[in-house]
């Protein structure tokens, strides 16, 4: 069984920082492409930044320049360092994971991963 676990969530006051993790089990994503998407209350969940296999990386315009992903394919997780957090980066986080292997593309799209987390709550107060 695959599963996809978050942490790092909760609260912090806007200007500051928070670090998610993710962590794979059931199988191994070192060959896959990761990412991060959010759904805050009343809106579609919307792509945050993705990790290609070999690291390479894309991001929302809205998170460019202040949020950072990576990963550690032997711990087989993957990580979004966020700074200058914003009231309006309130949301449930999403760790991602597709299932396409060895592929150059940074995948934007949520039909293009099949495994998913159960998310963690990040709170931005003003």
């Amino acid at each position: 069984q695959v599963q996809l676990v978050e942490s790092g969530g909760g609260l912090v006051q806007a200007g500051g920082s928070l670090r998610l993790s993710c962590a794979a089990s059931g199988r191994s994503f070192s060959a896959n492409g990761m990412g991060w998407f959010r759904q805050a209350p009343g809106k579609e969940r919307e792509f945050v930044a993705g990790i290609t296999w070999n690291s390479r990386t894309d991001y929302a315009d809205s998170v460019k320049g202040r949020f950072t992903i990576s990963r550690d394919s032997a711990k087989n997780s993957v990580y979004v360092q966020m700074s200058s957090l914003k009231p309006e980066d309130t949301a449930v986080y999403y760790c991602a994971g597709a299932s396409d292997v060895f592929s150059s593309r940074v995948y934007i799209r949520a039909r293009d991963y099949a495994y998913w987390g159960q998310g963690t709550q990040v709170t931005v107060s003003s």
